[in-house]
C-alpha cells in the first residue's frame, strides 16, 4: 500500500513560513505602526499609477503589513475596496468595506468584514488586487501561509488584473520554493518601494 507523504516542497515551505513568522513577531508595535504609514503611502502610489478606482485588499493581522491605513484612505477618496471572506470550500467572497464598518473573526481567526457577502466572481471587476504573503521572490513568485485562498482565486480568474503582494521590504527573496498550483504575481509592494515584475504571460 502506498502511503502518502509530504514532498520535499512542502518542508521547505513549512520551515520558511515559520522563520517568516518568527521573524514578524519581533517587530515592535513602533515599527509595525511606521511600516503601515509608509505602506499606505506606497498603496497610494500603485493606486494613482494605475489609476484604478476599485480595488480588493485585506483587513491585516497585527503582526503582517499593515493594510488598514490604506483602505482607510482609499474608502475617503471614493476608491470601491472589495475585503475576502473565507469559506469551508476554499473559495472567497467578498464584502465591500465601508468607513467604521463591524469585523469579527473569521475562519482561521483572520479578521473579517461583517456585511452583505458577494461571490467569488465579484472580484472580477476590480481593477486592483493587493494580496498578502509571506514572502515573493525576484521572479515573482509568491508563497502565502498554506491555504491557497488567493492561488485558487487568481488561477481561476478569466481577465485577472494586475496583483501586487504585499510584505515587508526583508521579504523579498532571491527564490522561494514553488509548486504547480502556485500562482505569481504582476508586482509586491513594500514600506519603501514598488517592484513590477516582467510579464510571464500570466
Amino acid at each position: 500500500m502506498m502511503v502518502r507523504v509530504s514532498t520535499d516542497v512542502d518542508h521547505v515551505k513549512r520551515a520558511l513560513r515559520a522563520d517568516l513568522r518568527e521573524r514578524r513577531q519581533l517587530r515592535s508595535d513602533a515599527q509595525r505602526a511606521e511600516a503601515e504609514s509608509r505602506l499606505a503611502d506606497r498603496l497610494d502610489e500603485l493606486v494613482n499609477r494605475l489609476g484604478a478606482r476599485s480595488v480588493s485588499c485585506f483587513l491585516s493581522l497585527s503582526a503582517e503589513p499593515g493594510t488598514r491605513t490604506f483602505v482607510s484612505r482609499a474608502l475617503a477618496r471614493g476608491i470601491q475596496v472589495l475585503l475576502p471572506v473565507t469559506r469551508a470550500d476554499g473559495l472567497l467572497d467578498w464584502s465591500v468595506a465601508t468607513e467604521g464598518g463591524d469585523v469579527a473573526e473569521g475562519m482561521f481567526g483572520l479578521p473579517e468584514p461583517v456585511g452583505e457577502l458577494l461571490g467569488p466572481i465579484a472580484v472580477n471587476d476590480v481593477d486592483l488586487m493587493i494580496i498578502p504573503a509571506a514572502a515573493v521572490d525576484t521572479r515573482g513568485m509568491r508563497i502565502g501561509w498554506g491555504r491557497g485562498y488567493f492561488d485558487k482565486t487568481i488561477g481561476s480568474m478569466q481577465r485577472c488584473p494586475p496583483v501586487y503582494a504585499v510584505v515587508f521590504d526583508s521579504e523579498i527573496l532571491d527564490e522561494v520554493p514553488r509548486e504547480v498550483h502556485d500562482q505569481p504575481v504582476t508586482g509586491v509592494v513594500t514600506p519603501s518601494r514598488i517592484v513590477t515584475f516582467a510579464p510571464d504571460g500570466r
